[in-house]
């Protein structure tokens, strides 16, 4: 079965093999390693395009833009939750900043301690913001681990039909159908490398930034939120001391 796909994993028509090139350009390096190169090449395109994915949201400015600080700031210090909620849904403010905010306050106006549980409210919704930012990079070790391993079906694939032709051709034919054989084997190990090897430096340098972005934004929420926290607070206590006074009367 696998001899029987090898011409087509090769993308040959049958015809006889011409006279031996001198030089070959990249496309044809590529087109020598089969289908398999170019599934390998698409994944490098998509690897490029998380990379830029990640290089354009995981920047402060990004996360957390001026604009949404300095609209949030008078609104929160006013305790205008609904105005900051509707802030929050602008599509132009739409950032991470603004997410976790707006998830944050609207779990807390669900919750029948209020404010108290601003904190942890906040905390878990940036938590499930973390995790969707992190999707792409999350992308990137998926490529980093896939891509070798379709580098080593292609040399498996490659070996099995050098093997084949060593053992059944003879001749001219023979020679020129084992160098294509190796060709796959060795085009399709170097493309899964040339995949792996960026792939995995480039989720360890965005995991990185990734932590280090959200610590900052995080930062910035707490300074935010601190208004509402700290009057929250001092909202309970107004509200604990009458309780005695009830109790003594009661």
């Amino acid at each position: 079965m696998i001899q029987a796909l090898l011409p087509i994993l090769m993308l040959q028509d049958g015809a006889p093999a011409g006279a031996a090139q001198t030089s070959r350009s990249l496309l044809g390096y590529i087109h020598s390693g089969g289908v398999i190169s170019y599934v390998l090449v698409a994944l490098s395109i998509l690897a490029v395009a998380l990379m830029v994915a990640n290089i354009v949201m995981l920047r402060r400015t990004s996360m957390a833009p001026d604009h949404v600080i300095e609209g949030l700031e008078p609104l929160l210090a006013e305790r205008n939750i609904d105005a900051v909620q509707a802030f929050c849904r602008v599509p132009g403010n739409d950032s991470f900043l603004a997410r976790i905010v707006s998830r944050g306050l609207a779990q807390v106006s669900r919750s029948q301690f209020g404010l108290l549980e601003l904190k942890p409210a906040v905390e878990e919704a940036g938590a499930r913001e973390l995790a969707k930012l992190e999707r792409a990079n999350h992308g990137l070790a998926m490529l980093a681990a896939v891509g070798p391993m379709l580098g080593l079906l292609g040399t498996v694939i490659g070996m099995i039909g050098a093997f084949a032709t060593i053992a059944n051709e003879t001749g001219v034919a023979k020679n020129q159908n084992l160098a294509d054989y190796m060709s796959i084997a060795l085009v399709c190990t170097a493309e899964g490398l040339i995949i792996a090897i960026p792939c995995t430096f480039a989720y360890a340098i965005f995991k990185r930034r990734t932590e280090r972005v959200a610590a900052e934004v995080g930062d910035i929420a707490e300074r935010l939120l601190g208004v509402l926290g700290g009057g929250g607070a001092r909202a309970t206590g107004g509200h604990r001391s009458p309780q005695p006074a009830r109790t003594g009367a009661a």
